[in-house]
C-alpha cells in the first residue's frame, strides 16, 4: 500500500480528454471537472468481478456518509467489456464515472496507477497528491472512521486499536456509538451490561462455509451442557454472512445471542482479533480481557472439558494428554472391555 504522497497529478488533465471536460452520473447528467473539490477516489472496478460486486456496496455506504460533507468524490473507472455491462453496473453507484466511450482515458488511468487487479481505489487529495493506492483495504478495515485516508489518520487508528487492546472491556468489544445491546434469536435486545462478569465466546462464523456448518452442532451441544450445569457462559454470534436470510436462518437454529445483521462492528472485530480462519471462537474472560484467540479446536477435542478456557485449564489438559501418552501400552490402545484380541486373516483370534 503506497501512502507516501510522493505523486501529484493535475485533476483536470488527469480526467479530461480533448473532446471532454466533464464526468457523468448514472442518470446521464454531465458534471464539469472544474466543479470537483475535496478528496477524490479513483475506483477501478467491473461488473464481472466478484470481489468488486461485494466491495461496491461497502464503498457506497462510506461515500453516502462522507458526500454529505461535500469533501469526497468517487470516480468510477470501468473495466467492463461493453457499454451495456457498464451501464448496468454503474446504475448501482451513487458517484461519477469516466464515460465508457472514452477508453483512451480509462486505459491511461489504468497504466498511470499501475492497476494490477480490481477492485482498486486510489485516494487523491484536493491538489491531486496520491494519499494512498490502498483505498480498498483502508475502507474495508476502517470504513468512514478512516477518513481523510491519510498516513496520519491510519497511524492514529492503529494506535487507538492498540490502546483499546490494553484497556479492553466487554463493553469496548461489543458496543458501538450507536448500539449497546446484542440480540437473541427471537429478536429481543439484550444489554451488553447484562453479560458483564460472564465468560463470553465470540463466534465468528459463515453459514455457507462448510467448516462452520460442521462445527456449529458441536458448539451447540457444548453450550447447552454448560448452561445445564449452571455455568456463567454466553456466546455471541459474529456472522460474516452477506445474506440476511442466511443470518436469520442460522441464528434461529442457535441457542445464543448475536450482533445484529451486517452490524458495522463485524469487520472491526474481525480485524481486532486478527481473524485468520473460520470457525473461530474467541473467549473473553469475566474481567473483559481476552483469554484465548480461538478455542474451536479445543472444543472439538475436549468438549465441555475445555471450560473455562483459561491458561490453567489448557495446561491441565496438556498434562493429562502427556500422562496418557507416557502410560500408553499396546494393550491400552487395542483392548476394550472383554475384547482382548485381534482377528487374523483366517478369522482366528490372536
Amino acid at each position: 500500500m503506497n501512502m507516501n504522497g510522493a505523486n501529484s497529478h493535475d485533476i483536470q488533465s488527469l480526467l479530461s480528454s480533448s473532446a471532454r471536460d466533464f464526468l457523468i452520473r448514472s442518470n446521464g447528467d454531465q458534471v464539469k471537472l472544474d466543479s470537483l473539490k475535496g478528496k477524490i477516489g479513483l475506483y477501478f472496478s467491473a461488473s464481472w468481478c466478484g470481489p468488486c460486486q461485494r466491495f461496491t456496496p461497502i464503498l457506497a455506504e462510506v461515500y453516502n456518509e462522507l458526500s454529505r460533507q461535500g469533501d469526497f468524490e468517487v470516480i468510477f473507472v470501468s473495466g467492463d467489456e461493453d457499454d451495456e455491462a457498464f451501464k448496468g453496473y454503474f446504475s448501482k453507484m451513487p458517484w461519477l464515472a469516466v464515460p465508457f466511450s472514452d477508453s483512451e482515458t480509462r486505459d491511461k488511468l489504468d497504466e498511470l496507477f499501475k492497476v494490477m487487479g480490481i477492485p482498486h481505489l486510489v485516494i487523491l487529495d484536493e491538489n491531486g497528491k496520491v494519499l494512498s493506492d490502498g483505498g480498498v483495504e483502508i475502507i474495508r478495515e476502517y470504513g468512514v472512521e478512516g477518513y481523510p485516508f491519510t498516513v496520519e489518520r491510519i497511524k492514529e487508528m492503529k494506535e487507538q486499536e492498540e490502546r483499546a487492546k490494553r484497556e479492553q472491556s466487554l463493553r469496548s468489544v461489543l458496543t458501538s456509538h450507536s448500539r449497546d445491546f446484542v440480540i437473541s434469536s427471537d429478536g429481543r435486545k439484550i444489554s451488553v451490561s447484562d453479560l458483564e462478569g460472564k465468560t463470553i465466546g465470540l463466534y465468528f462464523s459463515m453459514s455457507s462455509y462448510k467448516a462452520s456448518a460442521e462445527f456449529t452442532p458441536r458448539l451447540v451441544e457444548v453450550y447447552e451442557k454448560l448452561k445445564g450445569k449452571g455455568e456463567s457462559f454466553e456466546i455471541v454470534l459474529i456472522s460474516l454472512d452477506d445474506e440476511e436470510e442466511s443470518f436469520k436462518r442460522d441464528l434461529g437454529s442457535m441457542p445464543w445471542l448475536a450482533l445484529p445483521f451486517k452490524d458495522k462492528s463485524r469487520e472491526k472485530l474481525a480485524r481486532y482479533f486478527e481473524l485468520s480462519t473460520l470457525p473461530t471462537l474467541v473467549i473473553i474472560g469475566p474481567d473483559g480481557k481476552t483469554l484465548h484467540s480461538n478455542v474451536a479446536e479445543a472444543i472439538e477435542e475436549h468438549g465441555v472439558g475445555a471450560f473455562p478456557f483459561t491458561p490453567e485449564k489448557f495446561a491441565e489438559l496438556a498434562e493429562i494428554q502427556r500422562a496418557k501418552e507416557e502410560s500408553q501400552t499396546l494393550e491400552s490402545v487395542l483392548v476394550s472391555g472383554d475384547l482382548d484380541f485381534v482377528v487374523g486373516k483366517n478369522g482366528g483370534k490372536v
